[in-house]
Formats: C-alpha cells, structure tokens, sequence
C-alpha cells in the first residue's frame, strides 16, 4: 500500500509574497503554488485578437485586461491570471489581496497543449464561483473555434461553440465578434 503525497500548505501570504519578487507568475490552489507556463506567439496573438476585438465595442465605463490582471475566487480560495477579462467600473479587489480582482464580467482563456483541459475543466468551474462573472470566452489553440460560456438572467449556465465562419455575441456587453477576426494570421 502507498502512502499518500503530501503536498506543504502554503498561506495566502506566502503566495502574495512570491508573487512580489518572482519573475514567474503562479497560481494559487487553496494552498497549493504552480507556477504558471509561458505561451507561444500563436498564443499571445490571439489573447491580443480577441482583447482587440472586445476593446473596440466596450461599453464606456468597461476596460479591457491582459494576463497581468490577478483574479480572486475567494469562494473557492483559487487565484490566477486569466489571458484577459473585461472589467466595467472600478477594480474591486480581494479581501486578502489588494491588486487582485474579485469583479471581472468576462474572462478570456487561449488554450494550449498542456492546459486545454485545465481551461475547460476545473479552472472554468472556479470562474463560475464569481458573482459578477456573467461569461467566459474560450478560443482554441487546435482550429477556429471559440466556446462562449454565459451566465443566463436565471443564473444557469449554458455554453455554444463557434466555429470558422460564424460569429458570436457577449449579450452581457453587447458585442459581437467574427470568429476569423480572431484567427486571421494566426499559423
């Protein structure tokens, strides 16, 4: 019989304090630290594709966000740094964590090899922890499609997949994308 691996407990102001002086950003697991792996230019180009394409139909008072804005589920103790989100109004900030948001509307994953079920999976299921969330966008690193998970008036989720040749709408901000806008020059 194996033993089970136990993993050190980290407070959240360990995690804080790392984060100040390491050049690696990490997330955090309800006392667990990962470091987070970096992207590839196909990655970055659509995280700035679809920022690009949200910042220019933002309502006045929303603003868009890179992968440098901290995201706070104090509900499920999880932080991690989304490629983008859309905030309208002040930053309202963690309890725990002064530069960490707690109120993005939308939150905008790039997938890739080694965190597809990740985004997809329990990071999403965190997301949905956040009372003022009302959609993720989620663009594929494989093919032209784009996964739009929305939070309906009633508070169910429901979720579409668009594909190369069609277009969605973020109902929450009023926008419309084209899903080739998105992957134009992408390799």
């Amino acid at each position: 019989m194996s033993s089970p691996v136990h993993h050190h407990q980290y407070l959240y102001a360990d995690y804080i304090a790392l984060e100040q002086h390491s050049p690696v950003r990490h997330e955090f697991w309800a006392g667990e630290i990962y470091a987070m792996a970096g992207g590839t230019p196909e990655h970055a180009a659509l995280a700035a594709a679809i920022l690009r394409a949200i910042g220019n139909q933002l309502p006045s008072g929303c603003r868009t966000y890179t992968s440098d804005l901290r995201v706070r589920m104090q509900a499920s103790d999880v932080t991690t740094y989304p490629d983008g989100a859309v905030i309208c109004g002040k930053v309202v900030p963690a309890i725990d964590d002064a530069i960490a948001a707690t109120n993005p509307i939308l939150l905008i994953e790039v997938t890739s090899p080694s965190t597809e079920a990740y985004d997809r999976g329990a990071k999403l299921e965190h997301y949905r922890s956040l009372s003022t969330l009302q959609a993720v966008v989620v663009l594929s690193h494989r093919e032209a499609r784009v996964d739009l998970i929305s939070r309906n008036v009633d508070g169910a989720w429901t979720s579409a997949v668009f594909m190369a040749g069609t277009s969605f709408q973020i109902d929450s901000l009023g926008i419309v994308i084209v899903v080739d806008d998105l992957y134009e020059n992408i390799a």
